[in-house]
């Protein structure tokens, strides 16, 4: 079932809700989607009227998540030839170094198609919940391995209940309007930069004082805090799932069945007619009846790829070409972190102001496509850090060189990414859900297998040689973005989730 048309006539605005109170009359909710069963007047259940305050404490609360998360799947990689050795007798080479991304990143990939078609049915607050319990217990089952298999399968459970990929760009279109969440979004991105970076630098500091299994049990004391947090604090916001039990209530207190299935069926957007096989394939649906969507998650998909890639050699040009031990080539993380700081400042301070520009040259008419002029930036931008990180790993070139050359990749990865998945949350509404996953999917598709392949390439012609080749590829991929901003409201036309 497609989705219903939505218009965008919003008054204009140029700053950030989190700088302005909820009341003023410059930030009105205008999201018509929204309004549809919700008392157009005003309404304390939709979550898009919630107080400020409250919708600022849900983005930390889903910040503090993804910091988590992130922390968790980082800060095994510099330590993953030491845990290989101890519990698996492995010999320490390159493949082992970055099997756990990739057997994360194909856990994400599976689990994810499950989680917001879910999430759809059953709303965000039971599946977020569910997910966060099963991850703090696939994390413990790593912390006490005994083997490299179980460890393996742990990661793998681990990787397949991470909401924050999915549901956060979901929850964030569910409780802001679109000319805000660009820079909701862009908070949200921050942590799992600042979580990757930190649980990178720290965990090879912690491995060698306290051993690999204080680096897990670390991320097992985070993920409780942040459960604890959505238990008691988070409440549900997804408006067919709010609906739903608004017309249980009145069931129960009108004892009219068929008044209130009717009610039901109308208010709930056809959930119980798709059924859940059809709610589980959506993901699916909506990536191959969007063009736009499609092309889109391509372009994601490589940039993300470039993110795991870039994981995986690091520590490994650190160690092996420049002589780093493992708590020396953790701090050079660090430069992830401040690229990933830089692009993510940047779309904070770009992203709705350059929406919200174009919206008013546009006649107050917003469009998606008013979320990419910097995945365009980021797109010509990349080829050159690709080349630049090939030749520093190649030839040796001054550390310093190398450190500029990973903090230029990971800013074009970000200002490349956050773009992408507002578009996918703008275009596609109440299946922000399930047009997320369809991207999340494809990205952690080529996230598993880039490594590998790249791994496989560097051994047989060199960092150089197949640096030079991603940079070539990544310029090809770079015109999906400057296509897309200049058709994509024509060719979105042809697609009823994203029309």
């Amino acid at each position: 079932m497609y989705p219903t048309d939505r218009s965008i006539s919003e008054e204009d605005g140029d700053s950030s809700p989190f700088l302005h109170s909820e009341g003023s009359s410059k930030y009105p909710v205008r999201i018509n989607d929204c309004k549809q069963g919700f008392d157009p007047t005003s309404d304390s259940a939709n979550p898009q009227e919630w107080p400020l305050s409250y919708k600022r404490g849900i983005v930390a609360l889903l910040a503090g998540s993804a910091f988590t998360v992130t922390f968790n799947s980082m800060s095994v990689i510099p330590i993953a030839t030491q845990i290989a050795e101890e519990v698996g007798n492995a010999d320490g080479s390159k493949m082992v170094s970055a099997l756990p991304v990739t057997i994360w990143e194909l856990g994400e990939a599976t689990g994810c198609l499950l989680i917001a078609p879910l999430s759809e049915i059953f709303g965000r607050y039971r599946v977020i919940n569910t997910c966060n319990i099963l991850f703090i217990f696939a994390t413990i089952i790593g912390a006490v391995s005994t083997s490299m298999l179980q460890f393996i399968v742990s990661r793998a459970l681990a990787g397949m209940v991470v909401t924050s990929n999915v549901l956060n760009p979901a929850i964030i279109g569910d409780i802001f309007p679109p000319e805000h969440r660009g820079t909701a979004l862009s908070i949200v991105q921050f942590a799992p930069v600042l979580g990757g970076t930190i649980g990178a630098a720290a965990s090879g500091a912690i491995s060698e004082l306290l051993g690999w299994r204080s680096v897990l049990g670390t991320s097992i004391l985070m993920a409780s805090l942040c459960q604890l947090g959505f238990l008691v604090y988070y409440r549900e916001s997804y408006k067919p799932a709010i609906l739903r039990k608004r017309a249980v209530a009145l069931h129960e207190k009108m004892d009219d069945i068929s008044s209130v299935d009717n009610l039901g069926e109308s208010l709930f957007l056809g959930q119980a007619s798709t059924g859940i096989l059809l709610s589980l394939l959506r993901p699916a649906l909506i990536i191959f009846d969007s063009g736009v969507l499609a092309a889109l998650s391509v372009f994601g998909c490589v940039l993300f790829a470039h993110y795991c890639v870039q994981n995986v050699t690091l520590p490994l040009i650190l160690e092996d070409t420049y002589g780093m031990s493992p708590a020396e080539a953790g701090k050079a993380f660090l430069a992830n972190g401040a690229g990933s700081i830089i692009g993510i400042v940047i779309c904070k301070f770009t992203i709705d102001r350059i929406y919200l520009g174009l919206r008013a040259a546009n006649k107050g008419i917003g469009r998606p496509e008013y979320r990419l002029p910097m995945a365009i930036i980021a797109a010509l931008m990349m080829p050159l850090a690709l080349a630049l990180y090939g030749l520093c790993a190649e030839y040796r070139l001054p550390l310093g060189v190398l450190l500029v050359s990973v903090a230029w990749t990971r800013m074009c990865i970000v200002l490349g990414l956050v773009p992408v998945m507002a578009y996918a949350v703008d275009a596609c509404s109440l299946y922000s859900a399930s047009a997320a996953t369809g991207i999340v999917v494809l990205r952690c598709i080529a996230g598993a297998s880039l490594p590998l392949l790249t791994v496989q390439m560097v051994e047989c012609v060199g960092y150089g040689s197949s640096y030079i080749l991603l940079s070539a590829i990544s310029l090809g991929l770079g015109l999906i973005p400057i296509l897309v901003m200049r058709f994509g409201p024509h060719w979105r036309q042809r697609s009823g989730y994203t029309s």
